[in-house]
């Protein structure tokens, strides 16, 4: 099995959307209603993800050619991290963050957020960031996470 972690491109919108929609309706279902699954889910359709593609650096794991796994960097700001349910568990939402912190720190960001769902509480956790507040958008729970990075 080869894997890759590699900056994304329009090419990926599919596969992406595909893994973050299987996501939500297996993992963060268990902590989200239905109706808050249905309204992320449409933030993620392809035609979304090309419009993120623009606004932010998209990064995606793949093994074998296929993607897997996606999060982006938004300057100090970690978004949508999402692994597909069959390969959670693996490390690969682990290596996705240490290459976003990675460049993170080459750009001097000294701090770094994510805007966590309840579902990713502690896997942030185990990567060192801390809660610092809960933010609510109607019944969605967000937790704000933030870790101080390490220059070397």
């Amino acid at each position: 099995m080869s894997q890759q972690i590699r900056l994304a491109s329009h090419f990926d919108a599919q596969a992406i959307s595909q893994v973050i929609v299987a996501a939500l309706r297996e993992s963060n279902a268990q902590h989200y209603s239905p109706e808050i699954i249905d309204q992320v889910e449409k933030s993620f359709s392809p035609a979304a993800i090309l419009q993120l593609l623009n606004q932010r650096r998209m990064f995606v794991a793949t093994i074998d050619q296929h993607v897997v796994a996606t999060a982006s960097l938004d300057r100090d700001v970690v978004r949508s991290v999402f692994v597909a349910p069959c390969h959670q568990g693996a490390g690969i939402g682990k290596k996705l963050m240490e290459t976003l912190e990675s460049i993170a720190i080459k750009e001097g960001v000294q701090r770094l957020r994510v805007p966590s769902s309840i579902t990713a509480e502690a896997f942030y956790a185990s990567l060192g960031f801390e809660k610092i507040r809960d933010e609510f958008h109607g019944v969605e729970r967000t937790i704000i996470m933030e870790k101080r990075l390490g220059h070397s």
